[in-house]
């Protein structure tokens, strides 16, 4: 099975701290991870890593086969699909809902003077289809609800047909509904054997979809356990992540926490 994302003997320190590692991680094809663990365990420092907006202090990674530090990571990032709050803020106020996707095309923010073929709108089209949104296609991106805008940043970051996906908590703010909705769509991507290899982080397990297959568990910058998911996620593990007695208890593939008083 193919490596997409080889982490070796990896580090990254900010104003003399070290915030991350050393860890050693890899994620091969068709594998959807999440990554889990207290704030502070270093779960953005390692999303920034492996979409290339920040290289390691020590160590080296690999993205799709490229060394970050020796590739141009302007031809690697379309490659890589993303999908996080910080993306948010940064379309243009009169941005519509199908230009937010269509121009993840040529990895812009904001559609200006490029020209987009009808397989790209086609493709925009039905990827709101699939999560669902595809009758906000006219309308502004700033309008919608909570809900709406992730939704919509999802199908984004899968215009590209990127090798790998990184999506940074796409469930935390939204309702019970709207939760359920999305997981079982997700459910549905992880199905489709020519979907990208998958790397979600959430605080909570709840929000684990049924299709996910590996799990990261961090901690003050440093790796728990690593592995299939069902030999991570579990109560001695958590509790030893969180500092706290909790027990975990799945149901029909979904994970369930709680606290031990």
């Amino acid at each position: 099975m193919a490596q997409v994302l080889q982490v070796e003997n990896v580090t990254v320190v900010r104003d003399g701290k070290t915030i991350l590692g050393p860890i050693d991680w890899q994620v091969n094809e068709n594998e959807r991870w999440v990554i889990l663990g207290p704030n502070g365990a270093g779960k953005s420092t390692l999303f920034s890593l492996c979409s290339s907006q920040i290289h390691p202090t020590t160590g080296t990674v690999h993205i799709l086969g490229s060394k970050l530090g020796a590739v141009d990571v302007f031809e690697l990032r379309p490659r890589i699909g993303f999908m996080g709050s910080t993306l948010v803020n940064q379309f243009p106020e009169d941005e519509k809902v199908l230009d937010v996707v269509l121009t993840a095309a040529y990895a812009m923010l904001g559609r200006w003077q490029e020209a987009y073929e009808l397989w790209d709108e086609s493709r925009a089209q039905g990827l709101l289809t699939t999560l669902g949104v595809r009758e906000l296609a006219e309308r502004k991106f700033f309008t919608l609800s909570e809900g709406e805008k992730k939704r919509t940043l999802i199908a984004r970051s899968l215009m590209a047909d990127p090798e790998i996906l990184l999506l940074d908590e796409p469930a935390a703010g939204l309702d019970l509904g709207g939760r359920e909705d999305l997981l079982r769509r997700f459910d549905a991507l992880a199905s489709d054997p020519y979907s990208p290899a998958t790397l979600m982080i959430t605080h909570h397990i709840e929000e684990i979809p049924a299709g996910s297959t590996h799990a990261l568990l961090l901690k003050s910058g440093h790796i728990v356990a690593s592995g299939a998911i069902g030999g991570v996620v579990t109560s001695e593990n958590l509790t030893t992540a969180y500092e706290m007695p909790i027990n975990v208890a799945v149901t029909n593939n979904r994970f369930t926490a709680n606290a031990i008083s």
